[in-house]
C-alpha cells in the first residue's frame, strides 16, 4: 500500500468512501425529485380540467343535474388529514426509538387511508354519472381517480412499512425507510386537499 493511499485511508482493493455534497440523503433526494415528476403529472391533469371549465365556460359548474358530493369529500379531508399526523408521529417515534410509538402511528395511518380510499370507492358507486358522461364527468373521475391511485400506492408502501417495524427492523439509526415513506404519504395528502379544493369547493 502507498503512502498516498494509506493516509486516504483504503488500499488499493476497495473504494474510496462516498463524498456527498449535500446534507440530503440520496434516498431522500430522490423521493424529493420523484414528487416533483409527479406534481408535474397532477399539473396536467389539473391543467385539463380548468382548460374544460373555462374554455366550455358553462353558466353552472358543474353543470346540471351533476352533484359533487361535497360533505363526504369533507370527511375524506378530515380522515386524509388526521393520517399525516398519525405519521409525522411515527416518524418522530422511530427516532426517539420508541418502537411502540412507531407500530402504533402506522397501523392508524393505513387505517385510515384504506378507508379514505373505500369511501371513495362507495363515493364513486353512488354518483349518477359516470366518465363518458361530458368533459366534467371525465376530468372529475381523472384527478380524483389519479390521486386515488396514489393513494393505493401509499397504503402499499404503508403495509411493507408496518410489516418491518412488527419485524424491528426500524432504529434511531436506521429509519430512512419510515423517513421516505412518510414523505410520500405527506405529499398524496397535500394533494389531496388541492384535488378537494379544486373540484369540490370551486
Amino acid at each position: 500500500m502507498s503512502a498516498a493511499a494509506e493516509a486516504h485511508g483504503h488500499g488499493g482493493s476497495h473504494p474510496p468512501p462516498v463524498h456527498y455534497s449535500s446534507r440530503v440523503s440520496p434516498a431522500i433526494l430522490g423521493m424529493f425529485l420523484f414528487i416533483a415528476s409527479e406534481v408535474m403529472l397532477f399539473g396536467s391533469f389539473f391543467t385539463v380540467y380548468f382548460f374544460d371549465r373555462v374554455v366550455a365556460n358553462p353558466p353552472e359548474w358543474p353543470p346540471p343535474p351533476f352533484e359533487r358530493p361535497v360533505f363526504v369529500a369533507l370527511v375524506n379531508t378530515c380522515i386524509l388529514v388526521t393520517s399525516s399526523f398519525t405519521m409525522h408521529w411515527a416518524t418522530t417515534a422511530i427516532k426517539r426509538g420508541n418502537r411502540a410509538g412507531l407500530q402504533a402511528g402506522l397501523v392508524l395511518t393505513f387505517l385510515m387511508g384504506l378507508t379514505f380510499l373505500l369511501t371513495q370507492v362507495i363515493e364513486y358507486h353512488r354518483l349518477r354519472f359516470n366518465t363518458g358522461d361530458t368533459a366534467f364527468a371525465s376530468t372529475f373521475f381523472g384527478l380524483t381517480g389519479l390521486h386515488g391511485g396514489h393513494v393505493f400506492v401509499g397504503l402499499t408502501i404503508l403495509f411493507v412499512m408496518t410489516i418491518r417495524a412488527f419485524r424491528g427492523h426500524f432504529s434511531p439509526e436506521h429509519h430512512h425507510g419510515v423517513e421516505i415513506g412518510g414523505i410520500y404519504w405527506h405529499f398524496v395528502d397535500i394533494m389531496w386537499i388541492i384535488v378537494y379544493v379544486t373540484v369540490y369547493l370551486l
